[in-house]
């Protein structure tokens, strides 16, 4: 977006050199816009009046995790405490950041903030499948782009919507730290990895009919092994005292 200021206009507007030098265009770069929005606005699914609080069991945990901590600084649980309740609730709504607030004895801000800082926690409902495709450099290099298609043309949706079933929701992400098995999807908590479009495909239906596919590598290799046969290490290990001198 080009334009005067109204400053240079008038200054232009008076000199005799306007007649041969025009005003200097600033330029002003597009603010970038994000796909979430932080600042939080009431709803029907997400205001103070729905009530939360840990059931007996994660109770019983987040007692465990505040206990790690100096009476004082108790509130260094925020981050733990915000991922039990989201995996109870299934997203971190206002009434969540409320409950951990007033456990931890905290202002509702301190926790908004942490909330609001970490991709990790969803502002948002999402579907029982939470879809996280990296489509990082590396992961783009190993044709992440195509993987991306499979999801949204079998499940017909795009980043950032949930099926109407609400089983899957499918989200980008940036960097999922699994460059050697590229490209990944994060499903909830596992891993799988070396996808191609037909494994993509028989993972989304598995989830689909009940199942619970195997995670890591759908090549067959073990973790990040190389694919084919080793080219290092190919020897046992050296001893304790390898190279080390004899009167030591």
């Amino acid at each position: 977006m080009s334009f005067y200021t109204g400053a240079a206009r008038r200054l232009f507007s008076r000199s005799p050199l306007c007649l041969t030098a025009p005003a200097r265009l600033l330029h002003v770069t597009r603010p970038l816009g994000s796909d979430a929005l932080f600042v939080h606005r009431n709803s029907s699914y997400n205001n103070e009046t729905i009530p939360f609080e840990f059931n007996a069991d994660n109770l019983k945990r987040a007692q465990e995790i505040i206990r790690k901590y100096p009476p004082q600084y108790k509130k260094a649980a925020t981050i733990p405490l915000l991922d039990l309740a989201q995996r109870q609730n299934g997203w971190t709504s206002i009434s969540v950041m409320n409950y951990v607030a007033k456990l931890l004895e905290v202002p509702p801000m301190r926790v908004y903030e942490v909330a609001t800082f970490y991709t990790m926690f969803n502002r948002e409902p999402v579907g029982k499948y939470f879809l996280q495709l990296c489509t990082t450099t590396p992961c783009q290099l190993c044709g992440s782009d195509e993987i991306l298609d499979t999801i949204k043309n079998h499940l017909g949706i795009k980043q950032g919507q949930t099926t109407d079933d609400k089983l899957f929701t499918l989200v980008e992400v940036e960097c999922a730290g699994a460059c050697v098995n590229a490209p990944v999807l994060a499903v909830n908590d596992d891993y799988f990895e070396d996808l191609t479009p037909e494994a993509t495909r028989r993972i989304l239906d598995e989830l689909k009919g009940g199942k619970q596919p195997k995670p890591g590598p759908v090549s067959g290799r073990m973790n990040c092994e190389p694919h084919g046969e080793l080219t290092s290490l190919l020897s046992d290990p050296p001893g304790p005292g390898f190279r080390v001198r004899a009167d030591l």
